[in-house]
């Protein structure tokens, strides 16, 4: 006769995982929360708020779609903040990814001092945007900065970087790629986990080092710039900070970005119900290009367990 007082092995297994699903909603509760107060019911509160006109008293009146049909059909400033926002995005996404992984190929050469390059790249990622950004006025003023300093050194008339419509948005553009240090070590961690044989097998095969970039280096690499791909898209389209602080939008709108124009509209104009539609506009915009990066990553995005499973 069996004893079926004793617990099975099953049973032990299955009230080991119950005590670990218990604790893990114990631990991830409080992340619910916080993502249930500050992300979720926000997000409804902007798209109910987005169908009303309120001035932040009193309570908001419906008016269904107005607040879109003056965005799309009457408001000339959104559509200069659009442009104003994908020429940013034009500029700083590429050059901020190809500039981070140039580093990264520096940083991860083995010759002495490197961790110290490695640690000054990464400083000015870590430091606080706005003392930073003042820093930078000083750098491009027209008649005291350095950079026109520099430039009159070598025989070339001051540049009026931040009043001037055709380069804010590339001063701006530079002013971020500043803080690059942080996508370089995150290259720098996928570069080192490239596996060295894979370089051993080119070397053997008679590449050379654009042969080896090519089809070794970026295809094992291209998870982690699509990664980055990804996060640096969702913050361009999003920038906000740099206008701000250094031009204010101008001038004459050349610096308006969607996020400062829907901030203006919100605390400076008193429009909220206007502003949360502008919002939910450029989240829509967000979800889309993304959606869009998404669904093309499945042509150049190579993870290693994808062919084992192909075959398999």
């Amino acid at each position: 006769m069996f004893d079926t007082s004793r617990p099975t092995r099953r049973q032990t297994g299955s009230s080991l995982r119950r005590k670990e699903a218990r604790a893990g909603l114990i631990w991830v509760q409080w992340w619910f929360v916080g993502f249930l107060l500050f992300t979720l019911i926000p997000i409804c509160a902007a798209i109910y708020l987005s169908f009303t006109s309120w001035q932040g008293i009193g309570a908001p009146q419906w008016i269904g779609i107005d607040n879109y049909v003056e965005i799309l059909s009457g408001d000339p400033v959104f559509w200069k903040s659009l442009r104003v926002t994908a020429l940013y995005t034009a500029l700083a996404l590429p050059s901020g990814l190809v500039l981070g992984f140039g580093l990264a190929m520096l940083m991860n050469q083995k010759l002495r001092g490197v961790t110290v390059f490695r640690t000054i790249y990464y400083l000015p990622s870590i430091l606080s945007g706005v003392p930073v950004l003042i820093l930078w006025m000083f750098v491009f003023n027209r008649d005291f900065g350095i950079l026109n300093w520099m430039l009159d050194l070598v025989g070339i008339p001051a540049v009026p970087w931040l009043n001037s419509e055709f380069w804010v948005v590339p001063a701006i553009t530079v002013t971020t790629l500043w803080g690059v240090g942080g996508s370089v070590i995150i290259y720098l961690a996928g570069l080192q986990g490239v596996p060295t044989e894979l370089y051993e097998v080119a070397t053997l095969d008679g590449a050379g080092w654009w042969r080896t970039l090519f089809t070794v280096t970026l295809p094992m690499m291209s998870p982690v710039v699509f990664f980055q791909l990804v996060l640096a898209l969702i913050g361009s389209l999003q920038v906000f900070a740099q206008a701000y602080i250094l031009t204010g939008g101008g001038p004459n709108y050349a610096s308006y970005f969607m996020s400062l124009y829907i901030y203006n509209e919100a605390f400076i104009g008193l429009r909220l119900g206007y502003a949360s539609a502008l919002a939910v506009i450029l989240f829509i915009l967000i979800l889309l290009v993304t959606a869009v990066v998404f669904g093309t990553s499945r042509f150049w995005v190579y993870y290693g367990d994808s062919v084992e499973g192909d075959e398999s």
